[in-house]
């Protein structure tokens, strides 16, 4: 007996989709039927992997190369993704850089003015494209947005990251705001706060022993996976999650 073909869904678009919890959502959400959109800016093998793998496995995906921190570049993703899938139903704003370790009387300001342009910035104007598309009261059909967060926007990143989890703290205030603004208009606006996660983002900072370090700290006493925090991602896409707006779900093992 062969397990039933999940319902096509329209088009979703994972920013920095190629890696880590980008490309797990990326994943999830082609096997539940969305046509996906992969965003890069430097990985394509990373990135084209990706769409592999959800071509796969039986569903739809094309890489698009775009730096989120470029106005023009998140502009012509969603132009890119509508030209090829149609119809916009979801957007993960994965993509983040952050910063780097670092105390913040160490911190270069060209740094975190970076960091800030790519998270923040590049956040909300995707969400301003997204909406743009989306809201019924623009001749949309509605949909669900997820903006990737950080446990870090809670527990400050003292002594590691505070500039990086300041970012996390806006884009929690932003979802928050933007929730209310379009509830009307049928977009949900959700965000997910992972805590510590088993990804390459710790090795490619500086910390490859990172989680062994931090896994104490824990309630759980062990690192999450990008899998886990992919299935809340599409738990806040889904019908499921229907009324829930404006909700920072955090993903941590208790911490």
């Amino acid at each position: 007996m062969t397990s039933a073909k999940p319902r096509e869904r329209g088009a979703i678009i994972v920013t920095g989709g190629g890696r880590g919890i980008g490309a797990a959502v990326a994943r999830l959400a082609g096997v539940q039927g969305f046509r996906v959109t992969v965003n890069f800016e430097c990985n394509e093998a990373a990135a084209a992997k990706t769409a592999r793998d959800i071509i796969a496995a039986g569903g739809q995906a094309l890489a698009i190369r775009g730096n989120v921190g470029r106005e023009e570049d998140i502009v012509r993703l969603f132009q890119e993704t509508v030209r090829e899938f149609g119809p916009i139903e979801a957007v993960v704003n994965n993509a983040g850089i952050t910063g780097g370790f670092s105390r913040v009387d160490h911190a270069e300001s060209a740094t975190v003015l970076e960091m800030l342009r790519v998270n923040v910035l590049g956040t909300i104007l995707c969400c301003r494209e997204a909406v743009r598309h989306m809201s019924t009261v623009r001749g949309g059909r509605g949909g669900a947005i997820v903006n990737i967060s950080s446990l870090a926007a809670r527990t400050g990143g003292a002594g590691e990251w505070v500039h990086y989890a300041a970012s996390k703290g806006a884009i929690n205030s932003f979802t928050i705001g933007l929730a209310r603004e379009v509830a009307a208009e049928g977009i949900r606006v959700n965000a997910v706060a992972p805590g510590l996660i088993a990804t390459e983002l710790h090795s490619a900072n500086g910390a490859p022993h990172r989680l062994e370090h931090l896994k104490g700290t824990i309630p759980m006493k062990r690192a999450g996976t990008a899998e886990e925090v992919a299935a809340g991602v599409l738990w806040l896409l889904s019908p499921a999650a229907s009324y829930t707006t404006g909700v920072i779900l955090e993903i941590g093992g208790g911490r």
